[in-house]
């Protein structure tokens, strides 16, 4: 599945005071069973603005790592909240099926 969010970097912050955090807690979280990787990626046209993807191998293994949060993620996750605004767009799972054009 994937978990989706936005953030949104505030005013007197860039987007890489939020990676700092974003890559220390997410070499964390990818320790917890299930996690698959994550990105993060700037949209185009608004360098303030990023979209970020967690993967994992299904709802409930995410669910069980955001149960029991180790103390490290969490302090990391609150010294990034000042920089910016979270917004979640939404958890997806895998897709039973991927159509794509020929040669793809």
């Amino acid at each position: 599945m994937k978990y989706l969010f936005e953030v949104t970097i505030r005013e007197g912050y860039t987007a890489e005071d939020y990676a700092d955090a974003w890559v220390r807690a997410s070499e964390l979280i990818q320790q917890a069973p299930g996690a698959r990787g994550t990105e993060l990626h700037r949209k185009i046209d608004d360098p303030r603005t990023l979209i970020a993807i967690a993967h994992w191998d299904s709802k409930a293994s995410r669910d069980a790592m955001e149960a029991q949060p180790a103390p490290r993620i969490k302090a990391i996750i609150q010294s990034a909240a000042p920089c910016c605004e979270i917004h979640v767009i939404g958890e997806f799972e895998e897709p039973e099926w991927v159509v794509m054009p020929q040669g793809h």
